[in-house]
């Protein structure tokens, strides 16, 4: 080959390379360049949160819906998002591309939690953590404290008798104490104020603004923060000292075999107060709420908890509620399964891509929250007719699957669901047997901030049936 065959040869294979490259880079620009979902991200830092969370979500929710369809982007505390609501979005998030989606939350709750927390994390260290708090939480074990709940129960009614009470205020009380119970077991009481008066200021910021400036919310919640994982840090102290085994929650995470830290320890224990408390509080107070506006349904819970106190007495067993005694109540289960549907506690869960995830034709950037609205599926007409009305007879027949999530789904999905149901019949059957409430001023009103609830907590008054 001449001198000049080469250059040409030389010059062509330059070319081709060139060429290659440039189409290969125009090629996979071109895949990468799909359009973000449609929406609005609203004002810089701030996004639309205070559109979500000042209002009924439903409004939020619809609107945007009906604007932009199924999926679409927004902006809140502090993230960028895009927000889906169909059940075959949701199925592909939380199960089918999980892996796709690791779990998180806003900076300034996963600050306030802690990083180790099983909230925020995948694989195994993940699937060591459901291990032990399922350890704690399953039937299996749940069982044995029963009467521990039962007592918890009462003395909470009992302490609520002939005064105004703010229902979701004092339910918070039932459940944080019921919470400790399961943590700590029997020994919550000598750490129970303690533990209260600091997780009650940290929890005052879990949806504030991540400003960690003297005076502000998110800086008060994280000396609380501080303050609880040091009282924490003595409990576990006093622990190894004693050398005792314990089956709570706390005894499972020490386990020789499991080797966490203490930090990781501290973060899940407050992550795992967290997830028990509100939500289980909430649905309470709905209950209470509907279980008011519905006196046919009210009567048929009081004949069917009225029926086991029979039963027992007629078989000349002992009056404490026990575990069998809980699977006899299908009418209150169906109750509670209907409020967690209407009133949708969990609007939504968080999720955050870990690469870029093609969607529906759209890109979900990585890095980017994404938040399946278990609030719009459960109040899809088409999957639930007449969707704001309130009945438990729907319940009859099991759902369809993706279509009823309060609890989320997949791997990720709440552990402890089986304890928030049994403190809930728990409390259910005292209050419907033994007494009837009534509620004070208006009650139709919703409050926002950020579950959704009766106006006011649904101030009410107690007294015992006649």
């Amino acid at each position: 080959m001449d001198f000049t065959s080469m250059l040409l040869f030389s010059f062509a294979s330059i070319v081709f390379i060139f060429l290659f490259r440039f189409l290969l880079k125009l090629f996979s620009s071109t895949g990468r360049k799909l359009p973000l979902p449609p929406g609005t991200l609203g004002w810089p830092y701030i996004g639309e949160t205070f559109q979500l969370y000042s209002q009924n979500p439903n409004v939020f929710f619809a609107s945007k819906v009906r604007r932009y369809g199924s999926i679409f982007k927004t902006h809140i505390l502090g993230c960028p998002c895009v927000m889906i609501s169909s059940p075959e979005a949701a199925k592909f998030v939380l199960v089918k591309g999980a892996r796709l989606f690791k779990p998180t939350f806003p900076a300034s709750k996963e600050r306030m939690l802690g990083k180790q927390a099983i909230f925020f994390h995948q694989g195994d260290y993940h699937n060591k953590l459901r291990k032990l708090v399922l350890r704690a939480f399953m039937p299996e074990a749940i069982k044995n404290i029963v009467s521990d709940i039962e007592s918890i129960a009462k003395d909470s009614i009992q302490s609520w008798e002939g005064r105004l009470i703010n229902t979701f205020q004092e339910m918070k009380t039932y459940t944080f104490n019921v919470a400790l119970l399961s943590i700590f077991g029997k020994d919550e009481v000598l750490y129970r104020e303690d533990l209260k008066r600091c997780y009650y200021i940290l929890e005052k910021g879990y949806n504030s603004m991540p400003i960690n400036l003297p005076g502000t919310l998110f800086h008060k919640s994280m000396k609380a923060r501080k303050e609880l994982a040091q009282i924490l840090g003595k409990i576990l102290s006093t622990r190894r000292q004693m050398k005792l085994d314990h089956n709570d929650l706390l005894g499972s995470f020490m386990g020789d075999k499991e080797g966490l830290t203490d930090e990781q320890i501290a973060d899940n224990i407050i992550g795992v107060i967290f997830a028990a408390r509100d939500t289980t509080a909430s649905v309470l107070t709905w209950i209470l709420k509907y279980l008011g506006e519905n006196p046919s349904v009210l009567q048929a819970v009081t004949e069917e908890q009225e029926a086991i106190i029979r039963s027992k007495e007629e078989c000349g067993e002992e009056k404490f509620l026990s575990w069998a005694d809980t699977k006899r109540m299908p009418i209150t289960s169906r109750v509670i399964q209907e409020t967690l549907r209407v009133a949708s506690i969990l609007s939504f869960t968080f999720r955050e891509a870990v690469e870029d995830v093609e969607y529906d034709g759209y890109l979900i950037p990585k890095g980017w929250k994404v938040l399946p609205l278990f609030r719009n599926i459960h109040h899809n007409p088409e999957i639930f007719p007449d969707p704001e009305k309130f009945d438990p007879s729907r319940f009859e027949v099991a759902p369809k699957p993706n279509t009823f999530m309060p609890f989320g789904n997949g791997t990720h999905s709440c552990p402890g669901n089986e304890l928030a149901k049994l403190e809930v019949l728990v409390l259910l059957h005292h209050l419907t047997t033994k007494y009837r409430w009534t509620v004070v001023g208006t009650n139709s009103g919703i409050q926002y901030g950020p579950f959704a609830l009766p106006q006011n907590g649904l101030p009410i008054r107690l007294t015992q049936r006649s």
